[in-house]
């Protein structure tokens, strides 16, 4: 990291402004040579300063340059960002113009991979950065923004305080045995311990559940047999005519998506092709695509006709999703009730119909308790927030589930000890005390240039 890095950090098209970034020793150095106005070298860290761009005489832009001088900035290196006028001619003629004088261009995230290997941030509030620059929405906005602030760092830091604590405990049996005021671990008083740590892991990834909803959204399938209204309720749910509706049987051949906000989480409406026995060669594609969407689905709502009895297609489709989570929409409550559903679970049924939107409120109600989306208004909403982390975590809470069935059958206790290191190795791997170049190199890979 001897090197000067360079970017644009700003989307590049026409607009008021654009900032190209320096960080890097020869930052200041670097700008200097090709600003005209104050001496940069001898200004006041953390200034604005008023001048123009020059490059072989030629008057390139009219600009502000921000000079930040180690390590009070965003690497702990020195840092310069030039905001010049915005449009892409001239954007990119100041970054030409750098390279040229000595800075490198940045690779992708390179800017928060020095903030990390500098020490500034940990490896999960360096993906909460990625996290709050792909924010959808105000929730994902706020745990992103409670992970950058080292919410989610301390409770990790916490879990690896009590499992050193057990630790140094374990180690100072086995290597001091005749020092009287150490605990004197036994299975018996090394159970309870773990146990209680492997109840903050389970509350952990409880919560992690959360977190996949708030930054993807809930996949939502409507499924049912043909002309029961899927397509209309669709059409309901995100108010907007996105899926045809007809009379005519199997109007829908292939999968329609809508969103829709409910509690500040995004619902993803997947309006499915009529499931069905068919000739039709378009249409079993249709009804395969519809079948394999209701296993991917975090929630099935299986749309039923009031109007009708129940068919060997309904009962089908029920059987299929008995395991998952689904509701069950019985559509067209304004027509003559034939349907016999007494025999199944009331508690997950709706009545309504797609004419005057019945039932709309009582299907979003139905949805918020599935999900306990509720209880997401009041949490601080600090979760593990990634694959990385939850795999990572998951191979953690292994390791001590390991230690605690050793434990339970009396193995050595030097033994167990090897287990719950690896717990504590697994949590420091979670926030960057121990990383491998390769993952840096994946991770920082889906920033942008400029960050």
């Amino acid at each position: 990291m001897e090197d000067t890095i360079c970017a644009i950090s700003t989307a590049l098209g026409v607009g008021a402004i654009s900032i190209i970034r320096l960080s890097g020793n020869e930052s200041i150095n670097i700008v200097n040579k090709i600003f005209k106005g104050k001496d940069l070298t001898k200004v006041d860290t953390h200034t604005i300063n008023y001048g123009h761009i020059y490059y072989e005489n030629e008057l390139i832009d009219e600009v502000l340059v921000s000079i930040m001088r180690a390590p009070r900035t965003y690497t702990t290196e020195d840092i310069v960002e030039i905001n010049c006028h915005g449009g892409i001619a001239t954007t990119e003629k100041i970054l030409e113009i750098l390279l040229t004088n000595g800075a490198r261009l940045a690779e992708p995230g390179e800017f928060t991979k020095r903030a990390f290997l500098n020490g500034r941030i940990d490896l999960i509030e360096a993906e909460a950065v990625s996290d709050l620059l792909n924010a959808t929405s105000q929730k994902v906005r706020n745990t992103a923004v409670n992970t950058l602030n080292g919410r989610l760092t301390n409770i990790i830091k916490d879990l690896r305080s009590k499992i050193l604590s057990v630790m140094a405990n374990i180690e100072v049996n086995i290597d001091y045995p005749e020092y009287e005021d150490a605990i004197e671990i036994t299975h018996n008083n090394l159970l309870p311990m773990l146990e209680d740590i492997k109840n903050d892991f389970t509350k952990i990834l409880e919560d992690a559940n959360n977190c996949k909803y708030i930054k993807n959204g809930i996949d939502i399938a409507l499924i049912g047999k043909p002309n029961v209204g899927k397509s209309s309720l669709l059409n309901a749910l995100i108010n907007e005519d996105k899926a045809i509706v007809t009379s005519i049987s199997g109007t829908t051949r292939d999968i329609i998506e809508g969103k829709m906000d409910l509690n500040g989480i995004s619902l993803n409406i997947i309006d499915t092709a009529g499931i069905r026995e068919t000739d039709d060669v378009v249409e079993k594609i249709g009804v395969l695509k519809s079948k394999n969407i209701i296993n991917k689905a975090d929630l099935n709502i299986l749309v039923l006709n009031n109007n009708e009895e129940l068919t060997k297609e309904d009962l089908e489709i029920l059987d299929n999703i008995k395991n998952m989570k689904y509701i069950i929409y019985v559509n067209k409550s304004d027509l003559d009730k034939k349907i016999n559903i007494d025999n199944l679970d009331s508690s997950k049924i709706v009545y309504g119909n797609t004419i005057d939107n019945g039932g709309l409120k009582d299907l979003k109600e139905k949805i918020i308790e599935l999900f306990n989306l509720g209880s997401l208004e009041s949490k601080d909403l600090t979760y593990l927030s990634n694959a990385r982390q939850i795999a990572t975590f998951k191979k953690a809470l292994e390791s001590l589930d390991s230690a605690i069935k050793n434990t339970k059958k009396m193995t050595p206790i030097e033994m167990i000890d090897v287990d719950i290191k690896q717990v504590w190795d697994l949590l420091g791997e979670l926030i960057g005390q121990t990383y491998h170049d390769e993952l840096l190199d994946e991770l920082f890979s889906k920033f942008c240039l400029g960050k």
